[in-house]
């Protein structure tokens, strides 16, 4: 077992992390992302593909790192990217030597997950319910907020979800379309593992224009996601994406995991909202396509379970038999669901422990920063992605703002291993859904101590992007 001590505190209030015999030797094939997906245990962590909050990234990336996530798939955002690089980081300090991969989420024209909810708040009733604050999942939707007064779509929170869009009595709200340049693409993929692309079916040349931004990385990236939504067609569109990403003259080097996109961003919803990802796992894997097939849009903890009663998750008996003969571009069909990824549900069962850890930093920020009225209390940044709109149907991916910086205040008393009781909880809140899937014998940490002083000083982070 590895003992590890937190950074900036005492001996006797060290976090510690208790690490099965398997991480405490150097990782191998047999504990890697890849095997993950060659065995039915991939997990992926959805931070969100326009979510930009960028405390709650880093901390999510943190607790799933530790609680042995194999991916972690964020916005398309330079400050997005580097807040869950600093999670890594931060895993990798306390101990975790099997570190996720990145990934980020692109588009090939418009969809659900690329989007924010934009109103007037001036223009509701003054006797309103605002049951578009009360339906809100992210807590994006404040009015009067105490700090500062904001009322309407905070944007760094949004993640396009759409549940307030109904629910507003007099309709006034509506979303807008986040997007990036095709010229932005190979600075973003340098910075991670793994991409995916979110298509629906008919958008071959739309899919095509975009792939073509990514291609020239593409040697270098360890996995190629490709998400879609059920559709009339919808095989043989991904056996052609298949055939155009990888044709036999020039073959792609990385795995292949097609993305069943069920019921998108609803798996806090309720048990019920796994059925539509599973049918259309179902039908995916039946399909016979080259690469993995992995569940997302509806996940939750009722997943697993439905996936074992209908025997689509590897048994004991048959890991070994889930592509491990296969060369790792994978091109062999999977005979199981390789993974299953969780957006809105894994975010939703940390959220307590954030807001907690919100409440509890926020009176010694308050108290730092009226200290050092002109000091910024570290030299982090975040960047806006301006929202932008698909004015030309012909040309979706090309009609992205670009990300400028702004500066912004990330001080280290909001990390969340400044708390060791606060990190424990959380890691094991993780834990209880990536079990789920690998089961207790592939754990990368197994408990965090609860006694832990929270130490004040900061942590060393990341340079900032660019």
């Amino acid at each position: 077992m590895i003992f590890v001590q937190a950074l900036g505190s005492s001996p006797e209030g060290a976090i510690l992390v208790l690490c099965s015999p398997a991480a405490s030797v150097r990782a191998t094939d047999l504990y890697t992302p890849l095997q993950s997906l060659r065995e039915g245990r991939w997990f992926k962590l959805i931070c969100g593909a326009s979510f930009q909050h960028l405390p709650a990234i880093r901390n999510l990336t943190l607790a799933y790192a530790l609680a042995g996530a194999d991916c972690v798939d964020v916005a398309a955002d330079p400050a997005v990217i580097h807040a869950a690089q600093e999670g890594l980081q931060a895993a990798l300090r306390l101990g975790c030597d099997r570190l996720p991969w990145l990934m980020v989420s692109l588009n090939d024209g418009e969809d659900p997950h690329f989007r924010k909810a934009v109103f007037d708040p001036a223009r509701c009733p003054a006797d309103c319910p605002r049951p578009c604050e009360t339906i809100c999942p992210a807590q994006a939707i404040t009015f009067d907020r105490s700090a500062d007064g904001h009322s309407g779509v905070i944007a760094s929170r949004c993640y396009g979800c759409g549940r307030c869009l109904p629910l507003c009595p007099i309709q006034q709200i509506t979303t807008q379309a986040t997007a990036i340049t095709p010229g932005m693409i190979p600075a973003l993929l340098a910075e991670v593992d793994a991409v995916e692309i979110h298509t629906q079916v008919g958008r071959l040349s739309e899919f095509r224009r975009l792939w073509q931004a990514i291609a020239p990385a593409a040697s270098r990236l360890r996995l190629v996601a490709i998400s879609c939504p059920d559709g009339d067609g919808l095989i043989d569109y991904l056996r052609s994406l298949y055939d155009y990403i990888s044709p036999p003259s020039a073959p792609l080097a990385c795995p292949v995991v097609w993305q069943t996109d069920g019921r998108p961003m609803s798996g806090d919803i309720g048990d019920g909202a796994t059925r539509a990802t599973v049918k259309l796992g179902q039908k995916v894997l039946a399909a016979g396509l080259p690469g993995y097939v992995q569940l997302a849009g509806g996940t939750n903890r009722h997943t697993v379970p439905k996936l074992h009663a209908l025997g689509l998750l590897y048994r004991q008996e048959t890991v070994g038999d889930h592509c491990t003969t296969a060369p790792p571009q994978s091109s062999f069909p999977s005979k199981f669901i390789a993974g299953v990824a969780y957006g809105s549900y894994a975010r939703v069962l940390l959220s307590p422990i954030l807001e907690r850890l919100d409440a509890r930093s926020a009176p010694l920020l308050e108290a730092v920063s009226a200290a050092q009225t002109n000091a910024p209390l570290s030299n982090s940044s975040s960047y806006q992605s301006h929202l932008g709109s698909y004015d030309s149907p012909d040309d979706p991916v090309s009609l992205g703002r670009s990300i400028t910086p702004q500066t912004a205040i990330e001080p280290s008393l909001a990390h969340l291993e400044r708390h060791a009781d606060l990190l424990a909880q959380a890691v094991a809140q993780a834990r209880t859904l990536v079990t789920q899937l690998k089961g207790c014998a592939d754990e990368s940490a197994v408990a965090v101590a609860l006694s832990h002083k929270p130490a004040l000083d900061t942590i060393p982070i990341l340079p900032k992007p660019g």
